[in-house]
């Protein structure tokens, strides 16, 4: 079987909703614990299946990125968002998830790849991602820094009111 990477079309949300959801339940599963319970209720009063839900949902219209999909034949096995950011000569993956029952196999690394590609076309200097600092997101971490992504010192606060 042959990895192809191509563009969203609308037929694989429900695919790409069914392997996000069961590749961010262990993550946030430990996201939950690490996290003052004031901020991550704020965050997901309705759990964070939801927000994560409508989020993927709203970046299917959303002209800012442009989603693309690893497939397998007609099985779609992980995706990619890319936002550009011409301000910075920056580019973004702004979501990545690959599914749990075919992680390990280079569809992450694949995925990367192509938004490199795409985003080095759109005459970009750099590429960032974003992730968690938390126990459940260290796989993410592990995987941006063998790609040589270098951390940059961020820190986000939060107070209750």
């Amino acid at each position: 079987m042959v990895l192809r990477i191509q563009d969203f079309r609308p037929e694989h949300l429900e695919r790409v909703l069914d392997l996000s959801k069961r590749a961010w339940s262990p993550v946030f599963s430990q996201l939950q614990p690490a996290t003052e319970r004031f901020v991550f209720d704020a965050f997901y009063p309705d759990g964070w299946w939801e927000r994560q839900k409508a989020e993927i949902e709203a970046l299917v219209d959303d002209r800012r990125t442009r989603l693309a999909v690893a497939t397998e034949d007609s099985a779609v096995l992980g995706f990619v968002g890319i936002r550009i950011h011409p301000e910075d000569r920056m580019g973004e993956i702004y979501i990545l998830a690959v599914d749990p029952d075919h992680q390990r196999r280079g569809i992450g690394t694949a995925l990367m790849d192509f938004a490199f590609a795409e985003i080095k076309k759109a005459g970009m200097a750099m590429v960032m991602v974003e992730t968690g600092d938390d126990p459940g997101h260290a796989p993410s971490r592990a995987t941006y820094e063998s790609a040589g992504f270098k951390r940059w010192p961020v820190a986000r606060y939060f107070r209750e009111l």
